[in-house]
């Protein structure tokens, strides 16, 4: 049942995301090395519990980032060939890669989202904001409340052999890595490298008077 809750969630997510056409971002040429990054790196981020044995299977998930980079319209089908191409490299069956796909990827990433434009809404545009409010403390509470939710509904079945509570201080312990990840990965990207942010203006937040 979580498997077939997990599939008509990312096919109603993936429906929304390439309704908006997202490739149209692709025609910014600064977005397709993250892009190419994105599918490389994080598989391998994806598969590592199971290409090495480790007592607590928690990974790193960079799906916020992701999302940060790409914007969400593009982020949610990028997670989803992520989590085929994890599924390929540790040998998991298309069940774990849909439930993969959906809580390390598609749920943060969407939490993320939604988080920035609350943040844009109720507080005033800045630089700090992004930085710290959406690319650190935003990544921590996303991905925490994410694995959460996982935990809570029974997702990821490779954590159900682990006490529930240990399984919750190491997702604490993960956000917190995701979210220095992210975190610094979006100051650098801004002192250097704005056009790798989709989400990123430097209209909107270095604008005067902020």
């Amino acid at each position: 049942m979580n498997t077939i809750i997990s599939l008509i969630t990312l096919a109603l997510a993936l429906t929304l995301a390439l309704a908006m056409k997202p490739w149209r971002l692709l025609r910014h040429a600064g977005l397709i090395s993250p892009l190419l990054a994105s599918v490389v790196i994080t598989p391998w981020l994806w598969a590592m519990p199971w290409l090495h044995h480790m007592p607590l299977q928690l990974q790193l998930s960079g799906a916020c980032l992701i999302a940060l980079v790409l914007g969400w319209p593009l982020a949610v089908p990028v997670l989803c060939v992520v989590a085929l191409i994890a599924g390929q490299l540790a040998a998991l069956p298309w069940a774990a890669q849909a439930e993969m796909a959906l809580w390390m990827g598609v749920l943060p990433a969407t939490l993320s989202t939604l988080l920035g434009i609350a943040l844009r809404r109720c507080v005033r545009p800045h630089l700090f904001v992004y930085i710290l409010g959406r690319a650190f403390l935003g990544t921590v509470l996303c991905i925490f409340a994410s694995g959460v939710l996982a935990q809570w509904l029974g997702g990821q079945q490779q954590l159900q052999s682990v006490d529930g509570n240990l399984a919750l201080v190491g997702r604490w312990l993960l956000a917190w890595g995701d979210g220095f990840m992210t975190g610094m990965v979006a100051a650098v990207c801004v002192a250097f490298k704005p056009q790798w942010l989709a989400t990123w203006s430097d209209r909107l937040y270095l604008r005067p008077g902020n």
